[in-house]
């Protein structure tokens, strides 16, 4: 069994969350929020992805 990764099991959790945000923002019917929420979102999951990429080379 692989050993638990916190950090990325965060920002994963952290990624979920500005998804919710999206829809959020869609409920309150505010334009700014829910781009904001979605651009962090794309942004933080292109981040895991890129860490995950690094730590598979090293392997």
């Amino acid at each position: 069994m692989e050993k638990f990764d916190l950090p990325l099991f965060l920002l994963a959790t952290l990624v979920i969350l500005m998804f919710i945000g999206v829809g959020l923002g869609m409920a309150l019917r505010s334009l700014s929020l829910t781009m904001l929420f979605l651009i962090l979102g794309f942004a933080l999951m292109g981040v895991g992805l890129s860490i995950k990429k690094k730590r598979q080379r090293r392997e």
